[in-house]
């Protein structure tokens, strides 16, 4: 409902305009209004993103170009779905898939915990920790609170607790997953608007360090009253806990393998993608879990999610492709330009926008409707292309955990053994929520947080 409002409250600021002298076109204002109007139609029956989003590419094609769809659909597909950079997404979920199935994901969490399990929050921290640690091999956001909600909820059963901070706090440091490189969402941002995925990673580094910091600071905040301490809680000595690092040995050979390469110019994304699959695989036959049977699972579900992206990422496409073709994106770029506002105030409408549209769309999907629209009125504006990706991705995180329908909060309820209703998961997680909205505030005043590393190592 309010991104409903809020489309509505920009599709009458551009009515309103039609009354100054910076007005749109009138084929210009027929095109967003069709947009609007077809946007809350379908995506208000709940028809699924990739077939709403090539159907309305069709209807705005048919309605407006005097070129018929059949002559540049096919190519038009066929342009991402043959991108080199793109095959780096199903490599880093299959790389995420075997790392769950070997149980390493465990073996790091246990570790942490050994280490953290005595800091006011405890387990709290460790839900952060975890997660940023396992983001940094997954890259995915779906797939950290996946894992981590699988291996932290049972370490909580019998502890005093808050149940909605234990879940608020898998859900935050789910949310990481796309943030700390080697994200999956970042390279999608790079193949839409041709920036550099290493410079995104170099450039999410610092917002990353801010977010997790924020996170801890909420639990200190609260632990009081969400974690108070357990007296029968177990105690580790400095031998026991130095001992624990050895499980944290594979995990650090991923991300020295994955983010190492990259970082140091050896690889590019794709191609340590394919390294960390090939590292994993060994890792797990050391542990002893490789067999047939993993493989398969893991090339399963990696085939199951990569066709879900693909879908939407095609239908996606064809949709940018009429616009573009169109003018749309160049027209608001110029409408919004001239507009008598400046460029921070213009960034704090696209930043409401997207966290309006946050509350009822997937976030993946979000990023790939808007960008090509959004992306050449940024460049107007003036504003970095590497910070504004950070930007994108931290409210594309947002809107994972944002009520009613963030991705990441129904896969922390389908993994409870309790029972409890979804607003407990709804509650836990808005302070963390809030806080991650503070963050891109910062990085709004700060630029510098997302822009200073990249310009250094450049």
């Amino acid at each position: 409902m309010i991104a409903v409002v809020f489309l509505l409250i920009l599709v009458g600021i551009m009515v309103g305009m039609s009354f100054t002298g910076y007005a749109p076109s009138g084929e210009l204002m027929g095109e967003v209004l069709l947009l609007v109007g077809l946007f809350i139609v379908f995506f208000g029956m709940g028809i699924y993103v990739g077939a709403a989003l090539g159907v309305l590419g069709l209807i705005v094609g048919y309605a407006f170009s005097d070129r018929p769809f059949w002559l540049f659909i096919g190519q038009t597909i066929w342009n991402p779905s043959s991108s080199f950079v793109l095959v780096a997404v199903p490599l880093f979920l299959l790389m995420g898939e075997i790392l769950l199935r070997a149980g390493l994901s465990d073996r790091l969490y246990k570790t942490l915990n050994i280490w953290l399990n005595r800091m006011p929050g405890g387990l709290l921290h460790t839900n952060i920790a975890a997660s940023g640690v396992f983001s940094a091999i997954s890259g995915s956001s779906v797939a950290t609170a996946a894992t981590m909600g699988s291996v932290a909820l049972p370490f909580f059963q019998g502890k005093p607790y808050d149940p909605k901070m234990v879940l608020g706090s898998l859900a935050a440091g789910g949310a990481l997953g796309n943030l700390i490189p080697p994200g999956i969402t970042f390279i999608i941002y790079g193949l839409i608007t041709e920036t550099s995925v290493g410079a995104l990673y170099v450039a999410a580094i610092g917002p990353s360090i801010l977010v997790v910091a924020l996170f801890i600071a909420i639990i200190l905040f609260k632990a009081k009253t969400a974690a108070p301490r357990d007296p029968d809680g177990p105690r580790y000595t400095w031998g026991e806990k130095f001992r624990s690092l050895v499980d944290l040995t594979p995990t650090a050979i991923l991300i020295l393998i994955v983010l190492g390469t990259i970082y140091g110019g050896l690889a590019t994304a794709t191609e340590s993608a394919a390294l960390g699959v090939i590292a994993a695989i060994v890792l797990a036959a050391f542990d002893g879990k490789l067999s047939f049977k993993m493989l398969n699972d893991s090339a399963e579900a990696t085939a199951r999610n990569t066709a879900l992206i693909g879908l939407i990422l095609f239908g996606a496409y064809l949709l940018n492709y009429v616009f573009t073709a169109l003018g749309v994106p160049q027209a608001l770029a110029k409408l919004v330009s001239e507009m008598p506002l400046p460029p921070w105030a213009i960034m704090l409408l696209i930043i409401g926008f997207y966290l309006a549209l946050g509350t009822f769309m997937e976030g993946f999907s979000m990023m790939i409707t808007t960008i090509p629209v959004i992306f050449p009125v940024v460049q107007a504006l003036g504003y970095d292309p590497i910070w504004f990706g950070v930007i994108v991705v931290m409210l594309v995180e947002i809107a994972l955990i944002s009520p009613p329908d963030g991705t990441v909060l129904y896969v922390l309820q389908g993994m409870r053994k309790d029972g409890g209703p979804i607003t407990d998961v709804f509650s836990g997680v808005l302070p963390f929520m809030l806080v991650y909205i503070l963050a891109v505030g910062i990085l709004m005043v700060f630029p510098s947080i997302a822009l200073w590393l990249p310009s250094v190592m450049r």
